[in-house]
């Protein structure tokens, strides 16, 4: 959310100092949806062990403490049962 509000301001920011509307806010637009269609598919691999981890997931691991590289709680009970 915050990705797609800086982009969008900045080129809201840009075209009003550079008097070119709505140029850099559509280019500011483009990138946001880049950028949060990168961290939807980044987010949607957090946690999967068959896939190496992208800069976001790694970012991620490190704030929850590494919590997704330790067996996960929930994983292996349905395969038992």
């Amino acid at each position: 959310m915050v990705t797609v509000v800086l982009f969008i301001a900045g080129g809201v920011f840009v075209d009003r100092k550079a008097d070119t509307a709505p140029v850099f806010t559509l280019i500011g637009v483009a990138l946001a949806l880049t950028a949060a269609g990168y961290q939807l598919y980044e987010l949607s691999r957090v946690g999967r062990k068959d896939v190496s981890p992208g800069p976001l997931t790694r970012q991620i691991d490190r704030v929850a403490g590494r919590r997704g590289s330790g067996a996960d709680p929930g994983t292996g009970r349905g395969d038992e049962e």
